[in-house]
């Protein structure tokens, strides 16, 4: 795992945004980065596994969270822009964003990809990500120093037979990551992204369904570079893909 020491409120009265907070790393970033002081905004599409998140998070007597249930496939470049909005009337800034939210698609020879699950996996996996950033760069830089933290993968660095729309996905993510990197580089705004490896996720399952889930890491068990990433330690990292394993 990434060699790092989380330490105690090493978040403290920071905001962050996680997508796909929902279940999987999304869910366990969120929790954690509450439990190191900061105030998480929990952005999924599904409302009730939301406020599943949001419960845990009060229960534990930690800073309230906010929820926003928004569909990456369906929102509109005006969603992200009015949601971008509210964090600075709420929050006054957003100290990161955890980009986390993907979609797999399915796996199949090249050739058979299905044009709209293509379409759909480039809207979920790059379109959103392109609009959401769009929108938060303005409000990431009104924080001290901000994060912004895509999500990778293996298969975005070197292709895979049968990934298709996935991989071709992942490379567009790194690019998007590159470029915002280099156009901020000397700003407060620092851009990477993470590649969390072979995780115990539903998307994973989806992906390696004859896996012996036992022999992955889960997804407290990657949580230190999320955090690293995340906090004023990583302030000099800029434009890296890292991994989290």
């Amino acid at each position: 795992m990434f060699a790092y020491t989380i330490k105690e409120n090493s978040l403290n009265n920071k905001t962050i945004l996680v997508t796909g907070a929902g279940s999987g790393i999304g869910k366990e970033a969120s929790i954690t980065y509450a439990k190191l002081g900061a105030t998480v905004i929990l952005l999924g599409k599904t409302l009730s596994k939301l406020e599943a998140v949001y419960d845990e998070i009060v229960a534990l007597g930690l800073a309230e969270p906010a929820i926003v249930p928004l569909d990456l496939k369906g929102a509109s470049k005006q969603n992200y822009i009015d949601m971008s909005a509210t964090i600075v009337n709420q929050f006054g800034k957003l100290d990161g964003a955890l980009l986390n939210a993907s979609m797999l698609g399915e796996l199949t020879p090249f050739t058979q990809i299905h044009q709209q699950i293509f379409d759909d996996v480039m809207k979920v996996n790059v379109t959103a990500q392109y609009l959401l950033s769009q929108a938060l760069i303005s409000t990431l830089q009104l924080a001290s120093n901000a994060s912004l933290i895509f999500t990778s993968s293996g298969v975005g660095n070197q292709g895979r037979a049968y990934w298709g729309a996935y991989s071709i996905s992942k490379f567009a993510t790194t690019g998007m990551m590159q470029v915002i990197a280099d156009e901020y580089e000397n700003s407060n705004l620092r851009t990477n992204a993470i590649n969390p490896g072979a995780t115990n996720t539903n998307m994973r399952s989806c992906a390696y369904p004859a896996e012996d889930k036992d022999k992955l890491a889960t997804p407290a068990d990657i949580m230190p570079l999320y955090v690293y990433l995340m906090s004023d330690d990583s302030l000099d990292v800029n434009g890296q893909v890292l991994k989290a394993q």
